[in-house]
């Protein structure tokens, strides 16, 4: 993963805050980079956790674990995040065209959409996972407008850059959320109310 260019040209980085990417966010924190990470199921308006090295003497490593980020991360809004120059992602299965299957609740996707919806990624963002060899499947996996794709796996073995053939979301898609999600969802609650009210013109 360190060797990518994609990562060595990175300053800032998304990671998702699963315990099969704590080295991934302990070697971005030793190399001088930010990391951000969502909160748990975007239960905050202030949903993203932003680790600054420069601010974590001593206390990377701790830094690095879901416990500690959460203690130790400063909660920022979406538009508060800065530019983001590589997103990892967890999967659970993946394929070489890029399509990749989650765990099921959506939310890495919604944070993509969030973040594209204010500026701070774009379909040029990087989006790498990293995967155990076995997840690595040649079947066909499903991929809706909604769902991000992946341009690059990397595995212990190899590395692969994916024939991506889906586009990544342009920016949330409201119309699949429901009141009740919103209301779950303060940041996402709160782009909606602004995009929902008419625009002033100048008299």
């Amino acid at each position: 993963m360190t060797e990518l260019p994609e990562w060595q040209a990175a300053r800032r980085i998304k990671c998702n805050p699963d315990a099969p990417q704590r080295a991934v966010r302990l070697a971005a924190l030793r190399q001088g980079k930010t990391v951000v990470m969502a909160v748990p199921r975007l239960r905050a308006e202030r949903c993203f956790l932003r680790l600054d090295p420069r601010d974590l003497q001593g206390k990377l490593a701790r830094a690095a674990t879901i416990k500690g980020a959460s203690t130790l991360g400063v909660p920022v809004s979406p538009a508060q995040i800065g530019r983001i120059d590589l997103i990892v992602a967890g999967s659970v299965a993946v394929n070489p065209t890029g399509a990749r299957l989650g765990k099921g609740g959506g939310y890495s996707d919604l944070e993509f959409a969030l973040a594209r919806a204010v500026g701070v990624v774009d379909e040029t963002t990087p989006v790498v996972t990293t995967v155990h060899e076995l997840q690595v499947v040649d079947d066909a996996i499903p991929m809706t407008a909604h769902d991000v794709a992946l341009d690059i796996v990397v595995t212990p073995e190899r590395v692969i850059r994916a024939r991506r053939r889906h586009k990544k979301p342009a920016g949330v898609f409201w119309e699949e959320l429901s009141p009740a999600q919103l209301a779950e969802m303060p940041a996402l609650a709160k782009l909606a109310q602004r995009r929902a009210r008419p625009s002033r013109r100048r008299a």
